[in-house]
């Protein structure tokens, strides 16, 4: 399977595309007012503890204090079952450093932890924890154990103070002593500085500030199977270079500066998928779609045959189209960066092998996911359940503001129960204030409909409470807006 990495970079805006055999697969924005903060360390203030609720708000310099919660506080090695309360733990005005591990999402602020950590290529440095660990993405234990020996040997080695443990990453798979140890000697010389810091800055401020996305992108997301990345600037295509040289040797070769006139995002259609992906409605290739809701609570996800109709019977039509949709799904979770609980409801299937296969198919096809996903089975009502770690806003809430019109609620009332809400109002105020007549501001479509369809029902109100209604259309009104003058 081939991919390529393309970097649109603004002075304003930096656009990630990860894709694999021409389909685009996941899509990173970072807007230099909007950055994601996930992984920056700051020096905190303590503003309020909460008891009920056994967690803390605490401000660390931006608009919204961030939340942590009483176990994100206790030392990493408690055991899980001991409840020590937020009182003993914090105070109103204590200084603190933290870690944010989710990005503020809507009126949510970010999501905090003390159990402090700074990734590199390979590893994990966490100062407070002294287990190593590793990916549980590498599978094969034969490399398991040579990397947990080799992390081992290259810690004894070091000559800078190790007070932590590693967790040995995915892109360790295969490395030699050399680049283990460069990057643990990175990350300890790293660490030291953050120790500077935490001692020297006040509160609150930043102390450790994470790589711009173009970079965290190679760090995280290079992997052997993308051949290029391709980046349209050139100058951030130098730190780039500068970057891997120091990090990552051996992909230099890799990482290719773009300078055609015809945008990088047009190469391979990327703009066209992520308008597709701010819609409700997926197209499957056989004809079947998928209708994605996104709420504050959950995700739901429906299946449909659409216009499929196979071949052979409707049961290898509904099994084939549940098929699709399950690899479907997954590139759409990645793509959207949707999170939180998702519900997908496929199609009913009647053969329990069929059920089975299509599940295989959808666990298989997240395990590709960079964010942590659990899937739980099928419930008793033939859903699907999984969670999805999330961790920034996602592709919609980035681009996407509510309809100023219907408040997010994706329905507008109709011209005609308008028009009943007006003739409503006009009787309270007749009754509070009988003036001498009415005069009813609204939009077009409203306005057209008390003058057509509802003129009786107008006439009929203007005798009984003996007054003149006279119209205005406003042209700025939405559907629902109106106002009634008192004359």
């Amino acid at each position: 399977m081939s991919g390529e990495v393309l970097i649109n970079l603004t002075p304003m805006e930096t656009r990630v595309a990860v894709v694999e055999n021409g389909v685009l697969q996941e899509a990173f924005i970072e807007r230099s007012r909007r950055r994601g903060i996930v992984g920056n360390i700051y020096k905190g203030k303590v503003v309020r503890v909460l008891p009920g609720m056994q967690a803390a708000f605490v401000d660390i310099g931006l608009d919204r204090a961030a939340f942590i919660h009483a176990h994100e506080v206790m030392p990493a090695n408690t055991p899980s079952d001991e409840q020590v309360s937020i009182g003993h733990l914090l105070h109103e005005g204590q200084a603190l450093v933290v870690q944010v591990t989710k990005d503020p999402i809507g009126s949510k602020g970010a999501r905090l932890t003390t159990h402090l950590s700074v990734p590199s290529r390979f590893l994990v440095y966490m100062p407070d924890s002294p287990h190593n660990g590793v990916s549980q993405r590498i599978e094969d234990e034969a490399e398991r154990e040579r990397l947990r020996q080799l992390t081992e040997q290259c810690q004894s080695e070091q000559e800078l103070e190790i007070s932590g443990g590693f967790i040995i990453r995915t892109a360790a798979e295969g490395v030699g002593h050399e680049e283990l140890y460069a990057d643990m000697h990175f990350l300890l010389r790293l660490w030291r500085k953050v120790g500077e810091r935490k001692v020297t800055a006040s509160a609150p401020s930043v102390i450790y500030d994470d790589l711009p996305l173009f970079i965290r992108t190679l760090r995280d997301v290079m992997r052997d199977e993308i051949e290029k990345v391709r980046i349209d600037s050139r100058e951030n295509y130098l730190k780039l270079i500068e970057f891997a040289s120091e990090f990552m040797p051996g992909t230099e070769t890799r990482i290719e500066y773009y300078p055609g006139e015809r945008p990088i995002f047009d190469l391979y259609s990327v703009e066209d998928e992520i308008q597709k992906a701010l819609g409700r409605k997926v197209q499957l290739k056989s004809g079947g779609y998928l209708v994605i809701d996104p709420t504050e609570a959950m995700t739901t996800i429906d299946v449909n045959t659409g216009g499929y109709v196979g071949h052979r019977n409707l049961e290898e039509t509904i099994f084939k189209t549940n098929l699709e949709a399950a690899t479907a799904i997954a590139r759409q979770l990645r793509l959207r960066n949707l999170g939180g609980i998702i519900i997908i409801d496929f199609i009913d299937m009647e053969d329990p092998e069929h059920q089975r296969q299509v599940l295989r198919v959808l666990e298989k096809s997240l395990e590709r996911d960079h964010a942590k996903t659990k899937c739980t089975g099928v419930t008793e009502l033939g859903l699907v359940q999984l969670t999805r770690k999330r961790t920034r806003e996602s592709l919609e809430q980035t681009l996407c503001e509510p309809c100023p019109t219907c408040s997010g609620r994706g329905t507008l009332k109709t011209p005609e129960t308008v028009c009943y809400e007006i003739f409503r109002e006009i009787l309270r105020e007749e009754r509070a204030y009988s003036p001498e007549t009415y005069m009813v501001l609204a939009s077009q479509a409203v306005v057209d409909r008390l003058l057509d369809e509802e003129s009786t029902a107008v006439a009929d109100l203007e005798t009984f409470i003996d007054k003149t209604i006279r119209f205005q259309v406003e042209a700025h009104y939405s559907q629902e807006q109106y106002d009634i003058v008192l004359m």
